[in-house]
C-alpha cells in the first residue's frame, strides 16, 4: 500500500476535513498548546491489524491543514507489528508521541479507519482459516464503501484474501442483467469475443446447468456459479473440467462461515464473499493518552 499516493492522501484529508479536526473547540480550550503526550493504540479484542500506515499520514496531513507548527512526532511499534499480524486482546499496536492537541484532534479518524480496516482483515482471516487445506482461495467483491475501495481491498489482502476486480474497467464479468438486457448468453459472449481488448478473460455468471452448458458451448473462459448449493457447485466444477483446459471457477451467493468449507470441498478454485467489505464488524480499538513529563 502506497500511503503517500495522491488517492490515499485525498481519502485521509477528507476524513480530517469532515471531522473539522483543525477546529477542535473542546481541545483548543482545555489543553495547553505546548503539552506533549503519548498515545497508545490498544487492541480490545483478538484481531488482525490493518491500517498502521494511516497514522503518520493523518498527522502529516493535519500539520499541512493546520498551517501551524505542532512539533516533531514519533510513531513507534514493535518490529514484529505490521499489517496482517494477529494480535491478542490488550496488546499494544502502536504508540504516538506528539503534541497533545494534535493527538486528540486526530484520535477519532485514526481509530475509525483502523477499526474498519482491521475488522475487514479479521473477518477475512476467519474465512481463510475456515477453508484451510482445501486449495480454494477467498476473493473480495466490489461491495465496498464508496470512496474507500482501495483501503477496503487492501484490508482484505491483510487478512489473507485476494482482490478480485478493482473497478468496472478491470476485466469482463458478464452477469445476469447483462445476459438479460443483451439478448441471452450466446449473443453477449459473441460480442465479448469480438470486442474485448487484448487478453481480457471472459468471465460469466451462471445459475443453472443449462446456462453453464450454453456458456461452455459459446466460449466462456471463466465461470462464476451464483447461488448454487454445494452439491450443484461440485457438479458444475466437474462439467467445466470435463471440457478440458484450465478454466477458472468461482462460487458466490449465500456463502458464510458456517457453510463455506462445504463449498471449498467441491473443488472450486475461488469463493467470493461480499460480506468481507459490505458488513464487517469493526474491531474494538482504543487510544490511551497520557501527558509526557520531562
Amino acid at each position: 500500500m502506497d500511503w503517500k499516493s495522491k488517492k490515499i492522501e485525498a481519502i485521509l484529508e477528507q476524513a480530517l476535513v469532515e471531522d473539522k479536526a483543525t477546529s477542535d473547540v473542546t481541545t483548543s480550550i482545555t489543553i495547553d498548546p505546548s503539552l506533549r503526550a503519548s498515545a497508545t493504540i490498544l487492541a480490545k479484542q483478538d484481531c488482525v491489524v490493518s491500517g498502521l500506515g494511516c497514522i503518520p499520514r493523518f498527522l502529516d496531513i493535519y500539520a499541512r491543514l493546520d498551517n501551524r507548527s505542532s512539533g516533531r512526532y514519533e510513531v513507534i511499534s514493535h518490529p514484529e507489528m505490521f499489517d496482517g499480524v494477529r494480535v491478542k486482546k490488550g496488546q499494544s499496536i502502536a504508540v504516538i508521541r506528539h503534541n497533545a492537541r494534535v493527538i486528540l484532534s486526530c484520535e477519532r479518524v485514526i481509530l475509525n479507519l483502523m477499526q474498519r480496516m482491521s475488522g475487514i482483515a479479521t473477518l477475512t482471516r476467519q474465512y481463510v482459516d475456515a477453508i484451510h487445506g482445501t486449495g480454494t482461495k477467498i476473493l473480495d467483491t466490489r461491495k465496498t464503501v464508496p470512496g474507500l475501495r482501495v483501503l477496503d481491498k487492501y484490508a482484505v489482502s491483510c487478512g489473507g484474501g485476494e482482490n478480485h476486480r478493482l473497478d468496472l474497467s478491470d476485466g469482463i464479468l458478464i452477469k445476469n442483467n447483462h445476459i438479460s438486457l443483451g439478448g441471452g448468453i450466446e449473443k453477449v459472449l459473441a460480442r465479448a469475443h469480438e470486442l474485448r481488448s487484448g487478453n481480457q478473460t471472459i468471465d460469466i455468471e451462471v445459475r443453472t446447468f443449462d446456462e453453464l452448458r450454453t456458456a461452455l458451448d459459446h466460449g466462456a473462459e471463466s465461470f462464476l456459479f451464483d447461488n448454487m448449493s454445494p452439491a450443484d457447485v461440485k457438479k458444475a466444477v466437474k462439467m467445466v473440467r470435463e471440457r478440458g483446459g484450465n478454466i477458472p471457477t468461482e462460487a458466490s451467493g449465500g456463502i458464510n462461515l458456517s457453510n463455506i468449507r462445504k463449498y471449498a470441498e467441491t473443488g472450486v478454485e475461488y469463493i467470493s464473499v461480499g460480506a468481507l467489505t459490505h458488513s464487517p464488524p469493526a474491531v474494538d480499538l482504543s487510544m490511551k493518552i497520557t501527558a509526557e513529563t520531562y
